[in-house]
């Protein structure tokens, strides 16, 4: 062990990143209060994305600061963190991690990207650190790399986030009499390269409604006309939660999901972390790196391949990726930002994915012999 406990009172984990993302450090925050029992533990996160930390028993306090702070919030949290800690680790190789990371923390582990004369000042303020491969590691992977620079035992379990408001979410109140058996899906993912087709999604809605499975629609606080729109175009048996949940709500309501099936999202890596059946549609995105974590999963590489056809199966999640365009053999996947490259941009092997494949991967997830057996 690189640090004692007895020298680690106080201990800054910077995950200034997207939701997943900071979903896909709590195997990380778990390993640091396994080894660091006694130590404060706070993670520093952007501002509004620190809820799928929610009842995370790991960790003493959540930080917060803009995605692009003024120079006066600057300053002040800088002020805030001054030495505030005996050791930062930093998940994040941007310059702005680092400097957090420096100003909070006498030691300091940290990612670096940049192999040349660039990345020479944060390799020199740190006392250990560990190139970021954005291509071949999965993320919790990559994270842990920080746990085995420090020498401390190792968990690779994702811990969801569990709802700690005294009007917890009670499956039994929310849901209607005579519901007994439901799946979640998640329509829209932040960015609209990751997006799959209103048309498919109605498809699947069909044939989850014929198997006699209620769906709940989840979202975000800026999507619920559209998902309400899509609950309302069928008669019944499907409600949109577009929200109304906290993350600690919402996991609560996917434990005890038949299915979810959703796109490439932090929704998509919660249903993951819970164990239930999770359909995770990809397109461009990176499988090997940004795959969901299998709950249960134990390796040391990614569960994940580039490219497996017609799907890949790890645990209790199946992975399927969209097809490649007409003239664009072994497009899939691109790691672009949609076909324009930018994030607004769709994507046309997410297009083309036919709701056909889609419903034979439910059926492969879901067989009609499980709908007995909870």
């Amino acid at each position: 062990m690189l640090f004692e406990p007895d020298r680690v009172g106080r201990i800054l984990l910077i995950a200034t990143r997207q939701i997943g993302d900071v979903l896909l450090v709590t195997p990380l925050l778990a390993s640091l209060r396994q080894a660091y029992p006694s130590s404060v533990i706070d993670v520093l996160v952007f501002r509004g994305k620190g809820g799928i930390l929610e009842g995370n028993p790991h960790l003493t306090n959540i930080l917060e600061v803009s995605e692009k702070p003024s120079r006066e919030e600057y300053r002040n949290i800088l002020a805030r963190l001054f030495r505030h800690y005996d050791l930062a680790v930093n998940t994040q190789a941007g310059d702005r991690a680092h400097q957090f990371a420096f100003f909070a923390a006498r030691h300091r582990v940290g990612l670096v990207y940049e192999r040349d004369w660039r990345s020479a000042w944060k390799r020199w303020i740190n006392v250990r650190w560990a190139w970021l491969d954005n291509v071949h590691t999965h993320t919790v992977t990559q994270n842990l790399a920080l746990a085995q620079l420090l020498g401390i035992e190792e968990t690779n379990r994702v811990v969801p986030p569990r709802a700690i408001l005294p009007e917890t979410l009670r499956l039994d109140t929310l849901l209607r009499a005579g519901i007994t058996a439901y799946a979640v899906i998640h329509l829209n993912p932040m960015w609209k390269y990751k997006r799959w087709t209103n048309d498919g999604w109605k498809s699947v809605i069909h044939a989850l409604l014929a198997r006699r499975i209620h769906v709940f629609i989840s979202g975000g606080p800026g999507d619920e006309r559209e998902c309400a729109q899509m609950a309302a175009s069928f008669p019944e048996g499907v409600t949109s939660l577009a929200g109304q949940l906290s993350f600690g709500q919402l996991a609560q309501l996917l434990a005890d999901a038949r299915i979810f099936i959703g796109p490439d999202t932090a929704v998509t890596h919660l249903a993951a972390a819970t164990g239930i059946p999770t359909l995770a549609i990809y397109g461009p995105s990176n499988p090997i790196k940004w795959g969901p974590w299998p709950k249960g999963y134990a390796g040391s590489m990614s569960p994940w391949r580039s490219l497996a056809r017609p799907w890949q199966h790890q645990h209790n999640v199946l992975l399927l990726q969209g097809d490649d365009p007409v003239g664009h053999p072994a497009c899939v996947p691109c790691h672009g930002e949609g076909c324009e490259r930018h994030k607004n941009s769709s994507s046309a092997c997410l297009k083309n994915l036919d709701a056909d494949r889609v419903q034979s991967a439910i059926k492969e997830l879901l067989p009609e012999t499980k709908l007995s057996n909870r």
